[in-house]
């Protein structure tokens, strides 16, 4: 999105007689709207929104390509130390965490957690790593696939198997879609089961967050502000009766719009409670997650 908003303002010509900095944010905002009417913008690309405006306002005292050079060099630095960068700072911090015969576990695939286990791999650590998934999307098959490649001991199971694999678990690394400002973190669906199954266990729960997904904004559940999936991911098949053959058999309900008696409804994200969360790992340190407010209040005068 950020690289799209530099080739808009690369190609922006400000209109006879006025000035870029009033003129360019109405420009940008048919555009802001296309991506959010293809798809619900995240916390994050709302927050890199905010920067991109926030910077506008900078360039009342320079010419066009003066605030042409300025905005688009602001962009590249906010790509290269809160998305970029980010990500290594966590491994650096998150890899401090990880000891020899530790067992690993975490849910579907994060970067920043992928990150954290090859920077622990590369510094020499033993440990190995259970990856729970769940359907539809299964995300966790392309962790499993990298870290294999690097040689990591792995194990795969799906969610309905997490009680059973967490008694071996250490520590539990998960990634995030965003952290609200009561420190409730909401991530892929199936999260908040894998963090209150962990409690039950009394394995800590370690969440990898860069502050660009850091909301100001509370959240407590999952219905106020979700993300509705697409429902044919869902609608594979499902087991019913052949009362012929005394046996089960799929029946396909790839057809379930014209089934009155059948709905789909596939929520993308959970909402964990701050209460099953040990840490917050992010590129500025390791904070507890009743502190995201001091976070966003270090960053209001910069980019958020």
């Amino acid at each position: 999105m950020l690289t799209a908003f530099k080739d808009v303002i690369k190609d922006y010509t400000t209109p006879e007689g006025q000035s870029l900095h009033r003129t360019l944010e109405p420009h940008l905002k048919p555009h802001i709207q296309y991506l959010t009417d293809c798809r619900p913008h995240s916390i994050s690309m709302g927050n890199a929104i905010k920067f991109v405006k926030k910077e506008i306002t900078h360039t009342q005292e320079m010419s066009e390509q003066e605030a042409k050079d300025y905005l688009i060099k602001r962009i590249d630095e906010f790509i290269k130390e809160r998305v970029v960068w980010a990500d290594r700072g966590i491994a650096t911090f998150g890899v401090t965490k990880i000891n020899d015969g530790d067992v690993i576990l975490t849910y579907a695939r994060s970067n920043s957690v992928q990150c954290t286990l090859e920077a622990a791999m590369q510094a020499g650590k033993k440990f190995r790593v259970i990856i729970v998934d769940s359907q539809p999307k299964k995300e966790g098959k392309e962790l499993l696939r990298r870290l294999m490649h690097m040689g990591v001991k792995c194990s795969y199971v799906l969610i309905n198997a997490v009680s059973y694999v967490m008694k071996e678990a250490t520590k539990v690394f998960i990634g995030a879609f965003t952290l609200f400002a009561n420190g409730n973190v909401m991530s892929r669906a199936g999260t908040s089961v894998v963090a209150m199954m962990a409690q039950a266990y009394h394995v800590p729960v370690i969440v990898c967050c860069e502050t660009y997904k850091f909301c100001e904004r509370a959240q407590i559940d999952s219905f106020v502000y979700n993300e509705v999936g697409d429902p044919d991911e869902l609608a594979l098949t499902a087991p019913a009766q052949d009362t012929s053959r005394k046996a089960t058999r799929d029946v396909d309900v790839s057809n379930w719009r014209k089934m009155d008696n059948f709905k789909v409804l596939n929520l993308v994200y959970d909402v964990t409670p701050a209460t099953f969360v040990t840490m917050v790992v992010t590129e500025v340190g390791m904070i507890p997650p009743t502190s995201v407010p001091v976070v966003l209040r270090e960053y209001s005068d910069q980019t958020i």
